[in-house]
């Protein structure tokens, strides 16, 4: 059987169509119809119904399917560990975070990584933990930043650091004076949110129903650095991470008292996977960089 069939097969069973397959594949269907037959006389069942309007897989290749995408992603690993240089004299290193940490975490570990291995190619995506960690099953990122609160068993995390929201305000709102700030003077306060897309909205809102809080929310974004415009323009606070501000002199953050708002960033692996140099090396600058914190 070569390594063929197997991408026709997860093209079809990803397409449920022949002709979209093919098309994908750029190949012409008639040629992706006999691959497939090969495919199926070759393991002596059908994994396909071809009785309805669309394409269906059947049970045995539902079954099939798992194993198909788990070869190409093991070969794909043993692709990279064939390529991969110890010295980090080149190599590439996929990473992907979720959202709140592009603002004062990812842009220092990158400067730093990129000073001592200037060779390695990064590719860096922002998105949900919840896609991150099925991206990560798939092999399509080495390693993930992101929180706790790991849902699949075969996601692997470690920590990297104790994040604190705090109320965030310019320096001309009239708590700029302040340190810190109790829950009931909170809920006075005119906000900008993150949208309820981000785990860090479901956090806020969880904490206001703690304290019986209604926070009067006049406007929402969907993007930390929106938030951010957002609070430096207009007399508008938000909740966000207490880093935020630690580059930026135009913004002030204050503690909540007397609960605070925290939670724990932890890198995300799959567990079993291959570890590349460049990862390794990412890791303990990760790990390095979080304990200056």
């Amino acid at each position: 059987m070569l390594l063929r069939h197997i991408h026709y097969f997860l093209a079809v069973a990803e397409h449920r169509n022949f002709t979209r397959a093919a098309s994908a594949l750029y190949v012409s269907q008639p040629a992706l119809s006999q691959q497939i037959k090969q495919l199926e006389e070759s393991l002596g069942t059908r994994l396909f119904d071809r009785s309805g309007r669309r394409i269906t897989l059947t049970d045995a290749g539902h079954v099939y399917a798992g194993y198909a995408r788990r070869a190409l992603r093991d070969l794909e690993e043993g692709k990279r560990a064939i390529h991969d240089v110890s010295d980090l004299s080149r190599g590439t290193l996929r990473i992907a975070i979720t959202p709140t940490f592009t603002p004062y975490l990812i842009g220092p570990l990158v400067r730093s990584f990129h000073r001592r291995y200037a060779n390695i190619r990064l590719q860096i995506e922002e998105m949900s933990q919840e896609r991150m960690e099925e991206r990560l099953l798939d092999d399509d990122f080495d390693l993930g930043i992101a929180f706790e609160d790991v849902h699949s068993a075969d996601i692997e995390s470690r920590f990297l650091l104790e994040e604190r929201l705090a109320l965030v305000i310019n320096r001309d709102h009239p708590l700029a004076g302040q340190q810190s700030l109790d829950a009931p003077t909170l809920g006075t306060l005119s906000l900008v949110l993150l949208n309820a897309e981000f785990a860090t909205r479901e956090q806020i809102d969880r904490y206001c129903r703690q304290h019986a809080l209604q926070p009067q929310v006049m406007m929402e974004a969907n993007s930390v650095s929106a938030v951010i415009e957002m609070v430096r323009n207009t007399p508008l606070a938000s909740l966000l991470p207490a880093q935020v501000t630690q580059e930026r002199e135009d913004l002030i953050a204050l503690t909540l008292t007397p609960a605070e708002l925290k939670r724990n960033a932890v890198l995300l692996l799959r567990k079993g996977a291959y570890m590349s140099a460049a990862a390794q090396a990412f890791i303990s600058l990760a790990e390095v960089f979080s304990a200056a914190e």
